[in-house]
Formats: structure tokens, C-alpha cells, sequence
């Protein structure tokens, strides 16, 4: 099969065996992958150690044969996942993938458009539901009452995670969302994902906070820059609040300024329960699952921006490009052909 490795940190096309289906996995012909930083992060690393990698945690494709252990899946079958950072990725013709990870792609989305999503809305939802624990907006309870009261304030919001943070937070919670932008496009982007406020990190954030009348925030989810705004986000979060990061900051964060306020520290990193195949391992899935539900509703959108092709070394070349000038809006994503 054709595929495309990061050898000494250089992309190339060569050709491979096609993967065999271990008891768990489903054998995926790839239709269409987007970048993440998580691509360039491990292209990086194995230019560093000399390794040759697969690379591509995003796919859409179709089910071509199943192993033992698979249910709820059969060759033909339409599917999206985010995949596993320890095996081969999705930049290939095809792909195994554990089962419980994966789910029904959205019907009403083609290729590019769903393959935008999968690793960005697991890493959103996650974020969310998992580490802050906010509650959705499903009945009129007492918890509801609680998300109402939550004001969350989302750092890097005009990228492919924050543009999907933003969206659930504003569809499935009551909490007041502010998101952080920059540049007029980004901005604008922010406000059409849902954003009841967008504010400039190139500025004081505290006083971006001020202009939108609010003195302080409950929840934090820093998605890029956490160690230029930490000290910052600390003084505006309120007692007892919570803060969630998903980046790797270069200077050391002084937790101990957290302690008076009872602050809480989160990391989410969307392949924790891959990796260590967790007891929950499925809810990814799950998580999927309802995000597909979402969409076909037409309550969440695509965060793609820029629609690439074929699938090969010089086009993710130029995708990788893309990301790290670190001025993408959304997702750029590259099909088949």
C-alpha cells in the first residue's frame, strides 16, 4: 500500500505492506485526514531519535475487514476517528484501528468536511465534561443551574480544538463563553462558532474581561500560550475554579499560586485512553457517536477551512507548512484524491 513516512524529519512516499486486523481492529481503507500539532510534534521528535513514523490521527474512511472481538461494525461501514499516537497513523491507504475509538461518520458531512472533526471534538468534549465538569444542558435540574453560573473563558479559541470547545460549550451547557483571538478573521470565526464574547490575547486579557463587564471566570481552558497567560488566568479565575490545558509550555507554571484559591489543575490529552486502553476506553466512541448526532442536527459545524489534495508527501508538506506558521483558522485537510 502507499503511505507516508517522517524520516529524519523529512515526508516521503513510500510503498508498505497493508496492516492485518488484530482481534480489536477495524482495517480502514482512508478517505480524507487533517493536521493536528500533534503531527508536527511527532515528526519532530522521531527527526530527533532517528525512528520513522506513520503519522495522521484524524481519518474518515471505509470499513474494509474486522477483527474477532469488533462489534457494531462491518466492511463498507462509513467511519471517523482520531486514532492512537502509539501506532501507525492515518497518512497511509490504509489503517487498523481499535474499534471502541471509532465510530459512524456524520451523513450529512463528506469526507474533508467530517475529517475535520474527530480528534478536536474528542479533545473539546473531554476538556469539557471530563476535567472542568461542566454539566450539560440536557434537563432543567439543579446541575443545570450550576452550568449557568460557570463562565468559562477559552485562550487560542479561533483554532481547530477552540473552535469545537466553543460549540459545545454554547450548545450543550448554559455557561457564559468567552473566546480569545487576535487577528479580524479569527475573531469573526470565534463569533460564528458561538462565542458570547471574543477578547485579544495580544492584549491584557484582564482587561478584555472588564470591557465585556465581567470581573472574573470560574473555568479556564488554555489551548496554546498557557505559560505567557498563566499568571494572569490565575488572578482572574474564581475560588474554587478550574483550569484545563492541553499544550506544552516552555517555561514552568508556578502552581503554587493556585493554592490560596483552591484552584484546580487539568491536563487533557485525547490519547490517554488509547494509549493505556483504558477501562473507558469505548467512551471515545461514545463521544463520537453523539457528536455525529450533533451534526446531522445540524447543531455543530465543521471547523474546515481549507480543503487539500491528494494524499501524499508534498501535500501534507504543505499542510504541516500551514500549521506551524500557527495563523491557520479551523483545520486544513487533505483527501484521497
Amino acid at each position: 500500500m502507499q503511505a507516508i513516512v517522517a524520516r529524519k524529519g523529512e515526508l516521503v512516499d513510500v510503498e508498505m505492506a497493508k496492516p492485518s486486523p488484530q482481534e480489536h481492529d477495524i482495517l480502514v481503507q482512508v478517505q480524507a485526514v487533517s493536521v493536528n500539532p500533534v503531527d508536527t510534534k511527532v515528526r519532530m521528535r522521531a527527526k530527533q531519535s532517528g525512528d520513522e513514523k506513520v503519522l495522521g490521527y484524524d481519518a474518515v474512511g471505509i470499513v474494509e475487514a474486522v477483527g474477532e472481538q469488533v462489534e457494531g461494525f462491518k466492511p463498507g461501514d462509513r467511519i471517523w476517528y482520531a486514532g492512537d499516537v502509539t501506532r501507525p497513523g492515518s497518512n497511509a491507504e490504509f489503517q487498523c484501528v481499535d474499534w471502541r475509538i471509532v465510530s459512524h461518520a456524520p451523513k450529512s458531512l463528506s469526507d474533508a468536511e467530517a475529517a475535520a472533526i474527530p480528534l478536536t471534538v474528542l479533545t473539546a468534549w473531554e476538556l469539557l465534561f471530563d476535567r472542568l465538569q461542566l454539566t450539560s444542558d440536557a434537563s432543567d435540574d439543579a446541575g443545570d443551574t450550576a452550568s449557568s453560573e460557570r463562565v468559562l473563558l477559552v485562550v487560542g479559541a479561533a483554532g481547530g480544538v477552540g473552535s469545537m470547545l466553543v460549540q459545545l460549550a454554547r450548545q450543550l451547557t448554559k455557561a457564559t463563553v468567552i473566546g480569545t483571538a487576535s487577528r479580524p478573521e479569527s475573531k469573526d470565526w470565534v463569533s460564528r462558532c458561538g462565542a458570547h464574547h471574543v477578547i485579544d490575547h495580544s492584549e491584557p486579557l484582564s482587561a478584555g474581561l472588564a470591557e465585556c463587564g465581567l470581573s472574573d471566570i470560574t473555568d479556564v481552558a488554555s489551548l496554546t500560550h498557557t505559560d505567557s497567560h498563566f499568571d494572569e488566568l490565575v488572578r482572574m479565575l474564581r475560588p474554587q475554579g478550574r483550569f484545563a490545558l492541553i499544550d506544552d509550555p516552555e517555561q514552568a507554571l508556578d502552581i503554587g499560586s493556585m493554592k490560596q484559591k483552591s484552584l484546580s489543575l487539568h491536563w487533557e490529552f485525547m490519547f490517554t485512553r488509547a494509549m493505556f486502553k483504558t477501562a473507558d476506553i469505548q467512551r471515545q466512541g461514545d463521544i463520537l457517536k453523539q457528536a455525529a448526532r450533533l451534526i446531522d442536527s445540524g447543531r455543530l459545524q465543521t471547523s474546515l477551512q481549507q480543503h487539500l489534495s491528494p494524499l501524499n508527501a508534498a501535500t501534507l508538506e504543505q499542510a504541516h507548512q500551514q500549521l506551524m506558521s500557527q495563523r491557520t483558522v479551523g483545520k486544513v485537510v487533505v483527501t484521497r484524491d
